[in-house]
């Protein structure tokens, strides 16, 4: 089982739920309220020592994946049908540069 720590407004959390969704794989989440500070509790700080969001807890893994499009990569190589990236080679990396404008250049 998969379990997404996150929040709801996260864009980072919802890339993560996206893909899950999309490949129609199952997963628990466990909301995290970043506005009261949730990320910082020493609980949370065991999972994700960034104590950023998401954090995803593969089971039977000593220790969660974190960074979206770290997650993502993962996602896509264990589920691999439907599949998040094109075929040809080109078209992925256009893909993934496209991501990376919203992964990278979106945040402030």
């Amino acid at each position: 089982m998969i379990k997404i720590y996150g929040y709801q407004l996260s864009q980072a959390t919802m890339r993560v739920r996206i893909a899950l969704n999309f490949k129609k794989v199952a997963y628990a989440e466990q909301f995290l309220d970043l506005l009261q500070g949730d990320q910082f509790a020493a609980s949370y700080k065991a999972v994700n020592p960034q104590q950023v969001v998401p954090a995803v807890v593969i089971n039977g893994k000593d220790f969660a994946l974190f960074q979206s499009m770290a997650v993502l990569e993962y996602i896509e190589e264990v589920y691999q049908e439907p599949a998040l990236l094109p075929a040809d080679p080109f078209e992925r990396a256009r893909v993934r540069g496209l991501a990376q404008i919203v992964v990278s250049d979106t945040h402030r």
